[in-house]
C-alpha cells in the first residue's frame, strides 16, 4: 500500500481501469473494518482500565459505608446501656436484625419460587418441537427435548463435542492468524495504518467517480472518435497521394483507373453474358 493517491488530484477517467478499481476497494474496505475493530478492542480495553479503577473507588465508598452502619450499631447499643446491661443491649440489637433478615430472606425465597424456572421452559420446548417437525417432519423423535432420555443424553453429548470441535478449531485458526501476522499492532500502528489507508481509499473513491461520470465518458469517447476519425481521415489522404503519384508515373489517372478496373469489368461481362445463356437454356 502506498500514498501515491492524493485526494485533491483527479484521476484520469477511464470505464476500463473500472474493474481494477473496484477490486482495489474491495480488498483495502475489509482490512480498514478490521482493523477498526482492532482498533475499538484498544480503545475498550482502556475504558476497561479507567472502569476498573473506577469501580476500586466505589467498592472503597461501600466498605466505609458499611463501617458507618457498624459504627451507628455500636452507637445504639451503647445508648440502650445505659438502661439496662451493655451484653443485653447487644443481644436485644443482634435479635432484631435477626428478625428483619429472616423475614427477608423468606419473602426472597418465596418470590423466588414463584419466578422459577426463569426460562420459558414450555415454550422453548415447544419451538424447539416445532423446528424439529419443520426440518424432518414425521421422522422428528420428540424424546431428544425430554430431559433423562436416551436420545436427549445422546444429542446433549454430540453437542458438547461439537462445542468442543468448534472451539479447538477457532483455537488452532487463531494461533494460526498469529504464527502468520506476527503480535498485535499498537495503537499508534493502528492509527498511521488507518490514516494511510484512508488517503488511498480516498483516491480510489475520486477514481470511481471520475469512471462512473457519463459527461466525462462522453467527453472521452468523443475525443477518441475524433482521434480516430483524424487517424483514418489522414491514412485516406496518404493513400491517395499514394494513388495519385502512381497514377501520375503510369500516364495519367484514366488510364490508371482503366487498368485497375477493365479486369473487373471483362469478368462482370462474362458472367452477365454466362447467366443470360443459361437463362435461354432453361426457357427451352
Amino acid at each position: 500500500m502506498s500514498g501515491r493517491h492524493a485526494s485533491n488530484a483527479r484521476p484520469q477517467a477511464s470505464l476500463k481501469a473500472l474493474p481494477g478499481t473496484a477490486r482495489s476497494a474491495a480488498q483495502l474496505l475489509p482490512r480498514q473494518i478490521q482493523d477498526e475493530i482492532s482498533l475499538a478492542q484498544l480503545e475498550l480495553k482502556g475504558k476497561g482500565v479507567q472502569l476498573g479503577v473506577a469501580t476500586a473507588g466505589l467498592v472503597a465508598a461501600l466498605v466505609f459505608v458499611g463501617l458507618l452502619v457498624i459504627a451507628l450499631v455500636v452507637a445504639a447499643i451503647m445508648g440502650l446501656a445505659t438502661v439496662m446491661p451493655a451484653w443485653l443491649a447487644a443481644l436485644i440489637v443482634s435479635a432484631a436484625f435477626l428478625i428483619i433478615a429472616g423475614i427477608g430472606a423468606l419473602f426472597g425465597l418465596r418470590k423466588l419460587k414463584k419466578a422459577m424456572p426463569i426460562m420459558p421452559a414450555q415454550t422453548i420446548r415447544g419451538i424447539k418441537h416445532d423446528l424439529g417437525i419443520v426440518k424432518e417432519g414425521s421422522a422428528f423423535d420428540a424424546s431428544i427435548l425430554e430431559p433423562g432420555s436416551p436420545a436427549y443424553e445422546a444429542a446433549a453429548k454430540a453437542k458438547e463435542e461439537a462445542k468442543a470441535k468448534a472451539a479447538a478449531e477457532a483455537k488452532a485458526k487463531a494461533e494460526q492468524k498469529l504464527a502468520e501476522e506476527g503480535p498485535a499492532p499498537t495503537q499508534e500502528q493502528l492509527l498511521a495504518r488507518l490514516a494511510e489507508r484512508r488517503v488511498h481509499l480516498t483516491g480510489i473513491r475520486d477514481e470511481l467517480g471520475a469512471q462512473l461520470d457519463v459527461k466525462s465518458q462522453a467527453q472521452a469517447f468523443v475525443e477518441d472518435a475524433k482521434g480516430r476519425a483524424e487517424a483514418v481521415k489522414e491514412s485516406a489522404q496518404q493513400r491517395f497521394a499514394q494513388f495519385t503519384s502512381s497514377s501520375e508515373e503510369s500516364g495519367g489517372l484514366g488510364e490508371e483507373l482503366a487498368r485497375r478496373w477493365k479486369p473487373i469489368a471483362v469478368a462482370v461481362a462474362a458472367g452477365t453474358a454466362f447467366a443470360v445463356l443459361l437463362r435461354r437454356l432453361l426457357k427451352h
